[in-house]
């Protein structure tokens, strides 16, 4: 239905992004991948910004995804097809890891980095490698990376978590364990993805 949305970027978390498009917002639920490239918002200043997008349809709800490339966005199609293998989980996957290392994954058939994924066992991650391996050996990934600079925030990266599924006592007393042990400098991606190993 949506290809993609461009317009103001006037809101961004770790989970979602909102776009003002003609006077109307669209909430695009994302990965941290995504998030990492996503322009920074100074002063509260909205910036222009260009989001691939996938439509959700479920019985109770139609939920919008973001992405910030169409490698992203492929692969997260490629993904939902496996069974057992929903919407939530393949962005959990993009939390973790980039598209390019995912497609590297599935196709030189490396469950072990598959598994590194909070919630993907060896079962999962061997159906994830028979159903696509095939598929992917024909698609390339550029493995485009931009860079972004933005200040972390520890309660940002806690509502990330928080709205990832997990315990927000659980999640807190984990991000002030990996500041004390890591710093401060840490990325707020980086807060994260260290947080998915423990939690």
């Amino acid at each position: 239905m949506y290809s993609f949305i461009e317009g103001q970027l006037i809101e961004k978390k770790p989970t979602y992004a909102v776009l003002n498009c003609m006077g109307i917002g669209y909430l695009l639920n994302i990965s941290l991948y995504t998030f990492g490239l996503l322009p920074d918002i100074t002063n509260n200043e909205p910036v222009n910004c260009k989001l691939f997008t996938h439509l959700m349809v479920k019985e109770d709800a139609m939920l919008l995804y973001g992405f910030a490339n169409e490698d992203e966005r492929t692969l997260f199609r490629q993904l939902i097809t496996v069974s057992g293998i929903g919407a939530g989980t393949a962005r959990l996957i993009f939390t973790s890891l980039s598209p390019t290392e995912v497609h590297s994954a599935i196709v030189r058939g490396d469950g072990m980095l598959l598994q590194s994924v909070k919630g993907i066992g060896s079962k999962t991650a061997q159906r994830i490698i028979i159903d696509l391996k095939d598929k992917l050996g024909k698609v390339s990934i550029t493995g485009e990376f931009l860079e972004s600079s933005y200040n972390t925030k520890k309660d940002e990266a806690l509502s990330g978590l928080i709205m990832l599924g997990f315990n927000k006592a659980a999640a807190e007393k984990t991000i002030d364990k990996i500041i004390k042990n890591e710093g401060s400098g840490l990325s707020i991606e980086e807060l994260i993805k260290h947080a998915l190993k423990v939690l």
